[in-house]
């Protein structure tokens, strides 16, 4: 297993492996015609020199365990999460989120994932920028996400052995800081991770280099990524859905946007605890020769800022 861009050599930054994920490609939903080809995909993320994956959209790599393990091995990927979008504040929905879950989890198990990402659903939708619910939740509503993550993080640890880990999100109800904060108070960290996404705090109004000091035994799994604060601003000010934040270029290839990389790599270095940090940048629906030589530049600028090598 080629694992040797991944990790820096120098001893400060040694526990942190820098991954990749199809977002990195443009790709938001299992299938679309707007995507680029997930074998096409996955040559290219081999190509531009990753190889620690997490696969996204459940369904847009190979579902089977084995035909994704032989599909992964064969590019050199070591495949590390899953990602999955479920409901957890509205009690009729917990069936589905359930099932949903289990076979995210039943596959990546089988191929030595650590981790399952929760995706919280929008509250506008990503084609059509329609609301599709509540934009801010009542009390009860609360009550049940809170109770619903602790229940669907027992069931992923009990019964997989994966760490799930919360992901906040623009224009969905884990965004502010605010509402970051009150998700730690009220979850059980034994059983509910977070995913410091680092564009989407950006674009929740948040600090991620603040959030690593001030949560450091909450930080469980990292996706890297920079918005661009001059259109964050004016996507809230003229209260733009997320979707049309992205179609107009807020999220950006750093060192452009926040949170500025070197900072944000030494606070994560400081916790001094084994991390992946995986590399994204919002680009749907995008042309498809972007991908590669963007992610190649990307992966070299954070390779030197210690993430990873070069």
């Amino acid at each position: 297993m080629a694992d040797d861009k991944a990790r820096n050599t120098d001893p400060r930054y040694s526990k942190l492996t820098i991954g990749v994920c199809p977002d990195q490609w443009g790709v938001w939903f299992p299938e679309d015609d707007k995507q680029i080809h997930w074998e096409t995909a996955l040559d290219e993320m081999a190509e531009a020199g990753f190889s620690v994956m997490e696969t996204g959209p459940f369904g847009y790599f190979p579902k089977d365990p084995v035909r994704l393990k032989e599909e992964m091995d064969e590019r050199g990927f070591r495949v590390v999460a899953g990602t999955g979008w479920g409901i957890l504040h509205q009690p009729e929905a917990w069936a589905d989120t359930e099932r949903t879950f289990r076979a995210i989890a039943e596959t990546h198990a089988a191929v030595g994932a650590e981790y399952v990402v929760h995706l919280p659903p929008m509250f506008r939708d990503e084609k059509t920028w329609e609301y599709t619910d509540d934009r801010v939740l009542s009390t009860q509503a609360w009550n049940d996400y809170i109770r619903n993550a602790d229940r669907l993080g027992r069931i992923m640890k009990e019964d997989y052995g994966l760490q799930m880990v919360l992901h906040p999100h623009g224009d969905s109800h884990i965004e502010t800081p605010e509402d970051i904060d009150r998700i730690f108070q009220a979850t059980d960290p034994e059983y509910v991770g977070f995913c410091l996404d680092t564009g989407h705090v950006v674009y929740g109004g948040g600090d991620p280099v603040e959030l690593v000091r001030r949560y450091p035994e909450r930080i469980s799994y990292v996706h890297i990524k920079a918005m661009d604060q001059a259109l964050v601003k004016q996507a809230h000010d003229e209260d733009w859905p997320f979707g049309q934040a992205v179609a107009k270029g807020c999220s950006v290839k750093p060192p452009a946007g926040a949170p500025d990389m070197p900072s944000l790599v030494d606070a994560l270095a400081d916790l001094d605890k084994e991390l992946y940090v995986v590399c994204e940048q919002d680009m749907y629906p995008c042309d498809p020769s972007v991908p590669l030589p963007n992610a190649i530049e990307t992966r070299e600028y954070l390779a030197s800022v210690g993430l990873g090598r070069r």
